[in-house]
């Protein structure tokens, strides 16, 4: 809190007048970077769709191309968690926000009996949740070389056949 309050050539005392914790301020970060991203206007296609095959594609599609605007932020929290409470209350916060959305798209799937056999909702919900993971984004992205389109055009396929039945 220091750093940055000297950063924004601001007393910590008046940093802590916005942001009681660290928690906040990192949260009220992520939150700065989806407005900047305008992730509301781009979320809207998604929660448009006309039914739940496009709502999967649509949300592949805005969250998997929202993971690498919000990375550094995102990257700072993962490294922050396992010995910060507030990163790691930060952190969830936000992935539950991520999990609604997929929550969302799998609840239309099965509104429409297209749900593939064999799983729940919340089942579908943790599979999506976790394969549209920033974890797993960075794996492709930088231990694997995967660019930005192939990540999405595979990801979209990969959901589809894990989550959609035949």
């Amino acid at each position: 809190m220091s750093d940055i309050a000297k950063a924004a050539k601001i007393s910590r005392q008046a940093l802590y007048l916005h942001f009681p914790n660290r928690a906040e301020l990192l949260v009220a970060t992520t939150r700065y970077l989806d407005e900047i991203h305008d992730i509301d206007a781009k979320l809207l296609k998604s929660r448009s769709a006309k039914n739940g095959i496009e709502r999967l594609d649509a949300w592949v599609g805005v969250w998997g191309n929202h993971i690498p605007k919000i990375y550094g932020v995102a990257k700072a929290l993962l490294a922050m968690k396992t010995s910060d409470e507030e990163a790691r209350i930060a952190w969830n916060e936000r992935m539950q926000a991520v999990r609604f959305g997929c929550a969302a798209a799998v609840s239309m799937l099965l509104a429409e009996g297209k749900l593939r056999d064999g799983l729940t909702e919340l089942e579908a919900t943790d599979i999506l949740w976790t394969l549209m993971s920033v974890h797993n984004w960075e794996q492709l992205r930088y231990e694997c070389h995967w660019s930005q389109s192939r990540y999405i055009k595979a990801m979209k396929i990969l959901t589809k056949q894990a989550l959609v039945s035949r």
